[in-house]
């Protein structure tokens, strides 16, 4: 499973550089601001889902557990800013498109993290995290 979760994660960051790419080319565009803290956090979330996995680390995974929800509200408020850009500049909307296609990739590859996470979790305590209560 875990393997599965690392292979996505790679398809995601492949995904996220070639639009990144495509946006760094079109001047006058200003992404939102958002995108630094979703992937200051996702890429800390990798981090640290990893180094649980290597040490076995049960409470650090919890602490990734713990940073989703951030990402997931980040993601929710680049989606408005991309509704409110598309509305204001319906000539832009491939570029627009791509900016939400970036904030959606963060999000998944946080929840990577986070499956990495759950495994190490009941892989360490045998506790099944996955289904917890939102």
């Amino acid at each position: 499973k875990i393997n599965n979760d690392l292979e996505r994660i790679g398809d995601l960051a492949k995904n996220i550089a070639k639009r990144v790419l495509y946006l760094s080319r079109r001047p006058g565009i200003e992404v939102p601001l958002q995108f630094q803290e979703m992937s200051r956090i996702a890429q800390r979330m990798v981090k640290h889902s990893l180094d649980a996995l290597v040490r076995a680390d049960a409470n650090l995974a919890r602490q990734v557990l713990g940073e989703d929800d951030s990402v997931d509200t980040l993601r929710d408020e680049v989606s408005e800013a991309v509704r409110a850009q598309l509305a204001a500049h319906p000539e832009e909307t491939e570029i627009w498109l791509k900016v939400a296609s970036v904030s959606r990739h963060l999000e998944r590859l946080a929840d990577m993290a986070t499956h990495i996470a759950e495994e190490v979790i009941y892989m360490v305590d045998g506790n099944i995290v996955r289904h917890r209560a939102g």
